[in-house]
C-alpha cells in the first residue's frame, strides 16, 4: 500500500514539475516544439537569415501573442499587401529581423476569419489587407502592448545600428565622452555654448557626409 502511495506521488510530483516547466516556456513565447513566433513560425521560430544580426531567435523580438497585433497595427497605419508588412516590420528593426512569410500569411489569414481584416484583390492575384471597426477595437483594447511591441523594435534598430558602427568610430566615441566628462568644475555659460556649437557641428557634418 505505501508503494502505490509512494509511486502515485511522484507521478504527482513528475506531473506538477512538467506544468511549470511547461509554463515557464510559454512564459518565454516557447510552445514545446521549440517554436518562438506566435502566428505559424516553424522550428526555431527564425525568421530570415542574413548578415548584419538579421535572422535573430524570433522570441527576442516578439512574445506569445505580438505577431497578430504588430501585423493589425501595421494595417491600420496603411492597408498593405503580405509582403509590405514583412517589409515594415524589418524597416522597422533596421533590417536585424524580418519574419518570414510562413508566420505572415497564416496570421493574416487568422485576422481575416475573426473580421479584423478584410482583403481585395488588387491585381495579379496579391490580396490587400483593410482593417475593420471590430479590428481597430481590438487594437484600441491592446494598446499598451501595441506600444510595448513598436518599442522593442526600435531598440533592435538602435542595438542594429550600434553593431554595424566600425571600431575605428566606436572608439572615437568613447574619446568624446571622455572629453566630455574630463570637466570636472561646473561648465560656465560660454564653455557650454562653444561645446555645444562643436558637437552640433561635428554631428551635421556626419550627416552632410552620408
Amino acid at each position: 500500500m505505501r508503494n502505490s502511495q509512494h509511486t502515485e506521488h511522484g507521478q504527482h510530483r513528475h506531473h506538477h514539475h512538467h506544468h511549470h516547466q511547461h509554463e515557464r516556456m510559454e512564459l518565454h513565447g516557447r510552445g514545446p516544439r521549440g517554436g518562438g513566433f506566435d502566428g505559424g513560425e516553424r522550428g526555431d521560430g527564425m525568421g530570415r537569415g542574413g548578415p548584419g544580426g538579421r535572422g535573430e531567435r524570433a522570441e527576442r523580438v516578439f512574445g506569445r501573442g505580438d505577431l497578430p497585433l504588430i501585423v493589425l497595427a501595421l494595417i491600420e497605419i496603411s492597408p498593405r499587401h503580405g509582403y509590405e508588412i514583412i517589409k515594415a516590420i524589418e524597416e522597422r528593426c533596421a533590417g536585424a529581423y524580418a519574419p518570414s512569410p510562413g508566420a505572415v500569411y497564416p496570421t493574416l489569414t487568422l485576422l481575416e476569419e475573426q473580421d479584423q481584416v478584410t482583403s481585395s484583390d488588387s491585381g495579379s492575384g496579391k490580396k490587400l489587407y483593410t482593417i475593420t471597426e471590430p479590428g481597430r477595437a481590438h487594437l484600441d483594447a491592446n494598446r499598451a502592448q501595441v506600444d510595448g511591441i513598436f518599442a522593442r523594435l526600435d531598440m533592435v534598430a538602435r542595438m542594429q545600428a550600434r553593431r554595424a558602427l566600425p571600431e575605428r568610430l566606436h572608439q572615437a566615441m568613447h574619446t568624446l565622452k571622455h572629453a566630455l566628462l574630463l570637466n570636472k568644475t561646473s561648465w560656465s555659460e560660454e564653455q557650454t555654448e562653444r561645446v555645444a556649437a562643436i558637437l552640433e557641428k561635428a554631428a551635421n557634418d556626419i550627416v552632410d557626409s552620408h
